[in-house]
């Protein structure tokens, strides 16, 4: 890989099961995500969304092919060491957010920060920043369901960010929002990809998230298409 480019997989396969009933939910998908850039992943229920990120993510093994995230090969990593790289190098955003309902906004942020060795002042600093940088400045000390959905999501992302991951994957972020909310978190994303070096990949069936992204790669039967082109 180039120093441009953040995560690659090559001739990438998963299967699931053997012989007559084995499922192929991905087949020979060649990928790369680069600094910066904001990628839609699309295409129907069943095409293999999931499971893409669910092995870019250090969740998963392939069947074969390979998978490379900021310069790591992930194969052959036990869950101890999966789980160290997934803190130090991903960012990950769900469509129901997943805070803790009992910890603040801070709280929520600083947490992967704390689980990586932090402090819990060098991680409620860099939490405080960041919750500032997404526009919950004055916020930071209130517990999740006293924020909208939008506000949530937008804790989430700031989460997501807090140990300076060299990637983010997001499954569905809009999914659960308004037009506008989903709007305003995808253009934050946005912002914050290109600010901080970031790459991102965000699973969706919502149109209007290829409106900020750089580009779409469309899944269907587990293989690659061609993105429209309009």
């Amino acid at each position: 890989m180039t120093d441009a480019v953040v995560a690659a997989c090559r001739d990438l396969r998963r299967v699931y099961g053997d012989g007559p009933t084995a499922v192929v939910a991905l087949d020979g998908v060649d990928l790369e995500l680069r600094r910066g850039e904001v990628v839609a992943l699309t295409g129907p229920s069943g095409s293999g969304k999931s499971t893409l990120l669910h092995l870019l993510g250090a969740m998963d093994s392939p069947t074969s092919g390979s998978v490379v995230v900021a310069g790591r090969d992930l194969a052959g990593l036990d869950d101890e060491a999966a789980s160290r790289f997934r803190n130090e190098h991903l960012g990950f955003v769900f469509q129901f957010f997943h805070l803790i309902p009992s910890l603040s906004v801070v709280e929520n942020v600083a947490l992967p920060a704390r689980l990586g060795g932090a402090t819990p002042a060098e991680a409620n600093a860099k939490a405080a920043a960041l919750v500032e940088r997404v526009g919950l400045g004055g916020r930071g000390d209130r517990l999740p369901d006293a924020l909208s959905g939008g506000q949530q999501q937008r804790v989430a992302v700031a989460r997501a960010l807090v140990n300076d991951p060299a990637l983010v994957l997001a499954d569905e972020p809009t999914g659960n929002l308004d037009h506008a909310s989903g709007g305003e978190v995808m253009r934050l994303l946005l912002e914050l990809a290109q600010e901080r070096g970031i790459a991102a990949l965000v699973a969706t069936h919502d149109p209007q998230v290829r409106d900020f992204s750089h580009r779409e790669v469309v899944l269907e039967d587990g293989r690659l298409a061609t993105p429209p082109t309009s």
